[in-house]
């Protein structure tokens, strides 16, 4: 078995046995997601929660884990990748005890931002430790391909287990998943991964931090209660004007430091920017597909949580199966591939949705599940693999933080959009009142489609160098 030598002088793990510790922050992450989309009727009748308080639910998470994660994969650069993954693991496992006590909506939302500081620290840091531990290119593709099969096995979990203990036991069971997951994950964390560090880390910049969070939050904030307060009120139209002035300050500020939180210049490479607008494309499609559905299956055609989650088996069996293969594509023939297999399976699933009806066949909404969830399998190992190869190795945390961002980002705006324009049009009836945001989707769609086709080109891929050969010149901003 080969063996290599950590940063501590003792011997590392087997590859393999370090992708498998890192993966378990992927099993829980994405399991809890899947599962507290399924327990969300439950949760809004014992909590009394609106469709607003239920938005938020899922997106205090999703925007303090976008708002973060870059932030926490310079930390990890800096401090080491195993010491910040067992701190996130820590106070994952916390926040899921403590959601599962909670007394009310508020009180929910509370403990599912203190889950979301765990999970800043999991996810982009384990994929930081895969890079750093797989240095060949199929090798990395290959390990992404199993790390994207692991996201289909939890999806495929979540829903069923979600469904059954929420069922059974409560919605409040959903969350005692992650305890054991968690636990193991530290120990064995602990035990087989070697610590590692950046040569030269970046420090902390509170400033650009503080702008991010700034233009998530008020863009979220708007967009979820927009058609409450009125899109025209005082209040909105202050929170959008506050997000475009917080992201002017920061595309001025960022490049005068000379070590930024956001390094624009990894947005000078062209498959790097399409891979981050493939990323938010997809992932609101996705967000907003999870919340609706779940919705949608038992308010609307009256199925129990449990049935809710044998339906979504399609779509997680789909996008477990396309990872792999997704991963085998991106190793031996690029991004294209599977981007233009994602794009194209997104556009006819989406189509078909723009027809949904209170009493559209269950076999016809199983196929399309079973569509949807090819399109978003096969998209997860081309944008993973982009933010991680051609990029200078001290970086990788922050390559992947900022790929991680882009997904997360992506997810809180299809939950607010799914959740703001179902409320819009709610008089015409749920599933017709859902229809604008599937054309949203397929326009997502035709999006992937041409960014992969430019990202593919031969100029995209001399900018992914000259990017690389900048990022490993000496930074030139003005400030410290």
């Amino acid at each position: 078995m080969k063996t290599t030598i950590g940063t501590t002088g003792r011997p590392a793990a087997h590859p393999n046995l370090i992708l498998g510790i890192c993966c378990l922050s992927l099993l829980m992450v994405a399991m809890d997601v899947t599962i507290v989309n399924v327990a969300l009727p439950s949760i809004r009748q014992d909590l009394h929660a609106s469709i607003s308080g239920l938005q938020w639910v899922i997106d205090a998470y999703t925007m303090v884990v976008a708002s973060l994660l870059m932030l926490a994969g310079s930390m990890a650069d800096r401090f080491g990748r195993r010491r910040v993954f067992q701190i996130g693991m820590a106070l994952f496992t916390l926040g899921s005890l403590l959601c599962s006590v909670a007394p009310s909506v508020q009180g929910l939302v509370a403990f599912r931002i203190l889950q979301a500081l765990g999970a800043t620290m999991l996810n982009p840091v384990a994929m930081s430790i895969i890079a750093n531990t797989f240095h060949e290119p199929k090798e990395r593709a290959r390990a992404i391909g199993v790390w994207g099969a692991v996201a289909g096995i939890s999806m495929a979990l979540g829903p069923v287990i979600g469904g059954a203990l929420t069922e059974t036991i409560g919605w409040r069971s959903i969350f005692w998943v992650n305890l054991p997951v968690g636990i193991a994950a530290m120990v064995l964390a602990a035990r087989y991964i070697p610590e590692s560090k950046a040569p030269r880390p970046r420090r902390v910049d509170p400033l650009g931090q503080l702008l991010v969070f700034v233009i998530l939050a008020t863009v979220t904030y708007a967009v979820i209660e927009g058609p409450h307060a009125g899109w025209g009120s005082t209040t909105i139209v202050g929170l959008f004007t506050t997000a475009a002035l917080a992201l002017i300050a920061l595309l001025v500020y960022e490049p005068r430091r000379h070590e930024p939180l956001i390094d624009v210049r990894f947005f000078r490479s062209a498959p790097f920017s399409s891979a981050t607008l493939i990323a938010v494309c997809s992932f609101s499609a996705f967000s907003g597909f999870l919340f609706l559905n779940a919705l949608y299956l038992q308010e609307v055609r009256g199925l129990s949580a449990f049935h809710t989650g044998l339906c979504t088996l399609p779509l997680a069996l789909a996008t477990m199966l396309c990872s792999p293969l997704s991963g085998r594509l991106v190793g031996t023939h690029g991004t294209l591939p599977s981007l233009l297999v994602s794009g194209s399976a997104t556009i006819v699933s989406a189509l078909i949705m723009t027809q949904l009806t209170a009493t559209t066949p269950l076999p016809i909404l199983l196929f399309n599940y079973a569509l949807f969830g090819v399109g978003f399998g096969m998209v997860n190992a081309p944008i993973t693999n982009t933010a991680v190869s051609g990029m200078p190795k001290a970086q990788s945390g922050l390559a992947a933080a900022v790929a991680s961002t882009s997904r997360q980002v992506g997810a809180s705006l299809g939950v607010a959009l799914a959740g703001t324009i179902l409320g819009t049009h709610i008089h015409s009836g749920f599933a017709e009142a859902s229809h604008p945001f599937w054309w949203m989707v397929s326009g997502g769609g035709v999006t992937v489609l041409l960014l992969a086709c430019l990202s593919n080109t031969r100029w995209a891929r001399d900018t992914t160098r000259h990017a690389a050969h900048l990022l490993e010149e000496a930074p030139t901003g003005a400030t410290a």
